[in-house]
């Protein structure tokens, strides 16, 4: 069997060991230390804007710390974009709120800033108060629409927590994903543009944010010689040993950027004389995608071909391809949420397809892809 193209991979830049024999040598493997504060502080020259970062065990944790730190609470609504991964609906429910699910808009697949207003004020009418927060996500590290977004946060007077999972090395207007709304989430997983193996962390606007969020993620302890505590807490500070991981894949941060733009670059070429398919692109310069996933729709009613068949047949020769994240409001667990929209997301589920993306993609992986795919439409 031919080898496996993953769809994407973890890519190690070299260093990541010499902090993690750093940490070994200095005895730090508890979450704190050197490559926890350096990690941190990382991130916050990369996105600059004077954010705060705390590093964090995962980026479902960071979005959960982020409802926290921005009051949400049993039985309050929380607006989230449709078209994303269940970890930005489930923080939600981990605190008893409810989701309300609002449509994409066809350019860049992101919260639809309409939908998102009309959300806001019918819930308003149904239930006599505005949702609590508001979560956007750059999908696949395409930008939202965060001037539109942001417009409606401060008309209605509805914070912002971004999630920017898929977004790291992205811009909007210049502007870092994860530094535009009140508070921002990172993923670092293994298949993100950098990893940790596993982790996260919570972007914050200032220095009394950031201590909060440790506070919380570190069990909550009062300061105090023995163990007290006054607020809940939670387990979820990133460890010394996996933000080494992090400082060494900073420094490779850019590089990885590239690839992945580069890999968009191939599939544009490859894709540009079939009918009926399309590769996610940025629609104007505004908006500066790292491409962490290049995604496709195919019109079957143009081309004769769907996108299930087109996985099948990657699949075929050892390629694996994936479809876009079902919309939340498909979704069994999240049935009786309220959604807003049209139909925007579900023409994208039908349609849309992901494609090997990993920054290690060798030429003849790309080669071989491009023999399979046009074999496929020929």
């Amino acid at each position: 069997m031919k080898s496996k193209i993953w769809l994407s991979s973890p890519h190690m830049g070299g260093n990541e060991l010499k902090y993690i024999h750093e940490a070994f040598d200095s005895n730090w493997v508890a979450p704190l230390g050197p490559n926890v504060n350096g990690f941190e502080a990382d991130l916050e020259s990369f996105l600059a804007d004077g954010v705060q970062v705390a590093a964090l065990s995962a980026g479902t944790a960071a979005l959960h710390l982020g409802l926290v730190n921005l009051g949400v609470e049993a039985g309050d609504e929380v607006i989230c974009q449709t078209m994303t991964f269940s970890a930005s609906a489930n923080p939600i429910a981990y605190l008893g709120a409810k989701p309300v699910f609002v449509d994409s808009e066809a350019d860049t697949w992101n919260m639809c800033p309409k939908a998102l207003e009309d959300a806001i004020k019918s819930r308003a009418m149904a239930t006599g108060k505005k949702p609590k927060a508001i979560i956007p996500v750059h999908l696949y590290g395409m930008p939202a629409k965060m001037d539109e977004i942001m417009a409606v946060a401060r008309k209605y007077e509805v914070p912002v927590l971004e999630d920017a999972a898929e977004g790291l090395g992205s811009t909007y207007k210049g502007r870092q994903c994860g530094t535009i709304g009140h508070m921002a989430a990172l993923s670092f997983n293994g298949n993100k543009i950098i990893t940790t193996s596993g982790g996260g962390a919570l972007v914050c606007q200032t220095k009394e944010q950031k201590d909060h969020v440790v506070f919380l993620s570190t069990q909550a302890r009062d300061t105090a010689a023995h163990y007290q505590h006054s607020h809940i807490g939670y387990n979820y500070r990133m460890s010394n040993i996996v933000a080494g991981i992090g400082r060494g894949q900073m420094e490779v941060l850019k590089d990885r950027i590239a690839a992945r733009r580069s890999n968009n670059a191939f599939y544009q070429d490859l894709f540009k004389d079939i009918e009926g398919v399309t590769v996610f692109t940025e629609p104007s310069e505004d908006f500066f995608s790292n491409h962490w996933l290049s995604c496709i729709t195919i019109d079957e009613a143009v081309c004769g071909k769907n996108r299930e068949q087109l996985r099948l047949a990657l699949l075929e020769d050892n390629i694996e391809t994936r479809p876009l994240w079902k919309p939340m409001h498909m979704q069994p667990v999240f049935q009786d949420a309220p959604y807003y929209g049209t139909n925007v997301a579900e023409k994208l589920f039908d349609r849309g397809l992901c494609l090997p993306s990993g920054s290690n993609l060798t030429d003849e992986d790309r080669a071989r892809i491009a023999k399979a795919v046009r074999a496929f439409f020929k």
